[in-house]
């Protein structure tokens, strides 16, 4: 005799959507399928560097040792200052990219296959310890400042022309799309300058730090490019170490966060005034990451978040005395953390939790586009 499977299904199916609920921690989805770009070419520091330092023969600013990269296929330390992924990888798998490979990666003997494909489909030039201006760290071979990641694009560029010919080049880098992460290095600088506070006000070097990321942006768009995704600075005196040293209630440093603002303001401004000027030639998405981090510090459930105060990975006090090493504390579930280090690199849920931020419907964190319209305008 035959029976109704009919209710089976119908729970089963029920579950499933219960299941699919669930692990939104919070977040829309965002509705149907994203527009393909043909690349996606980064620029920044630490926190979308792919590997890039590894290349910087006297640079101590790498993370490719364990205990980073112990989420990452293969618990592979690639550079990136985070237990897996980054927010730059998370972007390019969003839209079917490969993952950009760093380009210094691909300046090493026998690689011209490989970087005949990655000038295609994406690169990163990001660097850990990199900033707007061309700092200590340059001068000191530490990392690769912005300025100097825009001469490595050009270089990509020209693979990239030779390839296609100007005119399919052209339409390439119109459809592509030019993440931008940088600001935090050339903040924790001027905190720890007494001279350079001395001879500049908070006002007038967040100033400064726009209209010197502006002049680079203007390069790169010179150079095709139209579609910019740019990234505020995030609240970088609620990192760990910042907390660790502000007394027994390990409050965030408000000075710290107040100085984020102003350059948040700053480069909102800036980016109006630039798509004024270019009018028509480049359209962008400002991402307030300040704000979406302060929303998952504030309620951090919702994202599924446990801990948004200690680092994954460290020792001391909210395991922020030292930086991540194949020694440190480990916390067992890095998906309930909201920071992987002392320095507050996001760990790959966080960085996760954020890209999906910037896909969300919801336009509270990114003007004048959501990335979804970026990509599909």
């Amino acid at each position: 005799m035959p029976t109704n499977k009919t209710p089976f299904l119908t729970i089963f199916l029920l579950f499933l959507g219960l299941v699919w609920f669930n692990s939104s921690t919070g977040l829309e989805a965002t509705s149907g399928k994203l527009p393909s770009i043909p690349g996606l070419y980064v620029f920044g520091d630490s926190l979308v560097d792919a590997g890039n330092n590894n290349y910087l023969t006297i640079s101590i600013s790498k993370a490719n040792y364990p205990r980073n990269g112990v989420d990452f296929p293969d618990k592979k330390s690639t550079g990136r200052f985070s237990n897996g992924k980054n927010a730059a990888d998370a972007i390019a798998e969003k839209f079917g990219l490969p993952l950009p490979p760093p380009y210094l990666s691909l300046k090493v003997p026998f690689k011209e296959k490989e970087r005949q494909s990655a000038a295609l489909t994406g690169v990163n030039f990001a660097s850990g310890g990199a900033g707007i201006f061309n700092g200590s760290d340059q001068k000191l071979r530490q990392s690769i400042p912005l300025s100097h990641q825009v001469n490595n694009w050009l270089e990509i560029r020209k693979e990239l022309t030779s390839q296609l010919g100007p005119s399919e080049a052209q339409i390439h880098l119109s459809k592509s799309l030019f993440f931008v992460v940088i600001g935090s290095n050339d903040l924790f600088d001027y905190f720890g300058s007494f001279k350079l506070r001395q001879r500049t006000n908070p006002q007038q070097y967040t100033q400064s730090m726009a209209d010197k990321l502006k002049a680079q942006l203007k390069r790169v768009h010179d150079s095709g490019a139209r579609r910019f995704l740019i990234l505020g600075v995030a609240q970088i005196g609620c990192t760990p170490g910042q907390r660790a040293k502000n007394s027994t209630m390990h409050e965030c440093n408000e000075d710290s966060n107040m100085w984020c603002s102003l350059y948040n303001v700053a480069l909102v401004k800036m980016l109006q005034q630039l798509k004024q000027e270019l009018q028509s030639s480049m359209t962008y998405t400002y991402f307030d990451n300040f704000k979406s981090v302060h929303d998952i510090i504030t309620n951090p459930a919702r994202y599924g978040f446990a801990d948004v105060t200690s680092a994954c990975c460290g020792s001391g006090d909210l395991n922020a005395d030292s930086p991540c090493f194949p020694v440190s504390n480990l916390c067992s579930d890095r998906t309930k953390y909201l920071f992987w280090d002392r320095y507050g690199h996001p760990t790959e849920a966080a960085a996760r939790t954020i890209v999906d931020l910037m896909l969300s419907d919801d336009s509270q964190y990114s003007s004048p586009l959501t990335l979804t319209q970026l990509v599909s305008s």
